[in-house]
């Protein structure tokens, strides 16, 4: 078949093109601008933007399948309003230009955010309410795709919802922000934890899970792929196990690491990095579910997450190898 991906030099994307590739499929790739992860890959890469209608049209002229990955993740907010262009109004330009394109499936990359948290001691599962009005504008953003699918299907469009957790894994070229914790941690540039944790799932398990459901999916269903929650303590423990190097263990009290919030994010203005502790992501450890299901995925796909030491084994080991890590 010929698909189309967007996004397809994020993280997830280049890993998806490549199993796409390896599967016999023609994949063609919308890219805005980096093509660094997708450079080596022999996909047809075709240059646009989401928020260009014309362009996303060309895109889509003649596939049969199109995995939309193209988004922007934050955890600072939506200070110029691309978080709420791109996510909300790119994911309309994508399906309208689906419909009139007569697309045979089309599937959806959402977000554990679009989901409302609370309450916190019951299941998440794909029958908790999209949030609304209130939240982060990142999760708004992602609720807001997710109706415009829902809409879209509405009017005949055949498309799936994927909602994954904390992506984790290689290959990761950018790094991702999952990835760029990992390394930083790695490096010493994270100097303390703070407690809580998130779920995590193996960048290759959401490949594995993307292709099966696009085979075998229901129309207008959703599917949560989710890995396993741990620790932050856990996580920095096994970066230890799987480096042989000395990873920050000590724990900040929450209250201590809000206090610090300014001056993190006066340092990140001065050394023009993202940082990666925040207002927003710092209530996302604290508040990040421990009983997110992903039966759904388990009984229609066939997903089945692996361990997360062995995603940090092989993480840790692709680092070393491409020179990101020493």
């Amino acid at each position: 078949m010929k698909i189309a991906v967007t996004g397809a030099n994020g993280h997830v994307g280049m890993n998806l093109c490549q199993s796409l590739l390896e599967r016999n499929h023609q994949v063609r790739a919308l890219i805005h601008q980096n093509t660094l992860a997708i450079k080596n890959i022999p996909v047809e890469i075709v240059r646009g933007d989401v928020l260009d209608g014309s362009s996303v049209h060309t895109f889509l002229k003649d596939v049969d399948v199109v995995f939309h990955l193209a988004a922007r993740i934050s955890i600072t907010g939506d200070p110029d309003g691309m978080v709420n262009r791109i996510n909300t109004e790119g994911t309309r330009n994508v399906l309208g230009a689906a419909l009139e394109s007569g697309v045979k499936r089309l599937i959806h990359f959402s977000s554990i955010h679009a989901f409302q948290q609370r309450p916190f001691d019951r299941t998440l599962d794909e029958t908790r309410p999209l949030v609304d009005h209130v939240g982060f504008a990142y999760d708004r953003s992602k609720a807001e795709g997710e109706r415009a699918v829902n809409e879209a299907v509405k009017k005949g469009l055949d498309a799936v919802i994927l909602s994954p957790t904390a992506i984790i894994g290689p290959a990761d070229f950018q790094p991702s922000l999952t990835g760029k914790a990992v390394v930083d941690l790695y490096r010493h540039k994270i100097p303390a934890l703070v407690p809580g944790g998130y779920d995590w799932v193996d960048v290759r398990d959401v490949v594995t899970g993307a292709i099966r459901a696009m085979e075998n999916g229901r129309k207008g269903e959703k599917y949560l792929l989710s890995g396993h929650w741990h620790s932050l303590k856990e996580l920095s423990a096994l970066i230890q196990e799987h480096s042989h190097r000395k990873i920050v263990d000590t724990v900040l009290p929450v209250w201590l690491a809000r206090v610090g919030l300014p001056f993190i994010s006066l340092y990140s203005k001065w050394s023009r990095t993202k940082p990666l502790y925040t207002r927003e992501s710092l209530t996302i450890i604290q508040e990040g579910s421990r009983l997110i299901s992903n039966a759904k995925a388990r009984k229609e796909l066939g997903f089945d997450p692996r361990p997360l030491t062995d995603t940090i084994r092989d993480l840790m080991a692709w680092f070393m190898e491409h020179g990101k890590i020493n």
